[in-house]
């Protein structure tokens, strides 16, 4: 089999779907079961799993800190990912790329001016039938503050967090897993539409978060002689 290489965001060990599928109830112990998982490939298929060091491997040693996960959890992690940092100055990546990365930015910052505005024109209609309502300026303030402005500014936050995020890649993790992925001709292991989007514009190969551990199980089913219910007796053992 041709050995591969993957690139893992933090969303390959975090996404609740990659390990609510394989019975398990909590990140933690979600993660414990990707990472021996990863175990497996590493030692019967040859697959290479890299993190980008040290802005994504952060993200998942703050994360596993902040749910209180076993310290072998990261044992794990210093154990079967490669920490590797990209090399910006040397990886290449074509002018269109940007160009396009340009007017999609646009495109999107354009739609959370839009955003802006209809929550504006929202809040000032309520301003309006407030005022019309008769009531005294120190109750009409109480007013916009519990009922009209909360759930303009709620409203509006969701609005533009879809507007602007969706699609982008909008933080320096990202970026590296990309830049690495190019960097080793490897394939990207990510839920970040953003990081999903980037990485086809790129060229590179792209698998879901989710069915990362799938994948790896069904290559282990496919081992003649041998199954990962065997491998986990041995190491057992």
């Amino acid at each position: 089999m041709l050995r591969q290489r993957f690139v893992l965001d933090t969303t390959a060990l975090t996404d609740s779907y990659a390990w609510e599928s394989e019975g398990y109830n909590t990140i933690c112990e979600g993660m414990n079961a990707i990472l021996d998982r990863i175990a497996q490939g590493r030692l019967n298929l040859g697959i290479s799993c890299y993190v980008p060091y040290p802005s994504v491997y952060n993200e998942i040693k703050d994360f596993a800190r902040h749910n209180n996960c076993d310290p072998q959890v990261m044992s794990k992690v210093d154990t079967w990912l490669v920490k590797k940092t990209p090399d910006r100055y040397k990886v290449k990546v074509p002018s269109k790329i940007f160009y396009e990365y340009v007017d999609f930015m646009r495109s999107r910052i354009n739609k959370g001016m839009n955003v802006a505005e209809e929550a504006i024109w929202e809040s000032v209609s309520r301003c309006i039938v407030l005022s019309e309502s008769g009531m005294d300026l120190k109750a009409m303030r109480a007013e916009l503050e519990r009922e009209a402005v909360g759930s303009i500014v709620r409203k509006f936050r969701e609005k533009y967090r879809s507007a602007l995020r969706y699609g982008i890649l909008d933080s320096a993790p990202d970026i590296d897993v990309l830049l690495l992925a190019k960097d080793l001709d490897a394939a990207v292991v990510s839920q970040d539409l953003g990081i999903q989007r980037w990485a086809e514009q790129l060229g590179l190969r792209f698998m879901e978060s989710r069915s990362f551990p799938i994948m790896i199980k069904e290559y282990m089913n496919a081992l003649p002689g041998r199954t990962p219910e065997e491998f986990e007796e041995d190491r057992m053992i």
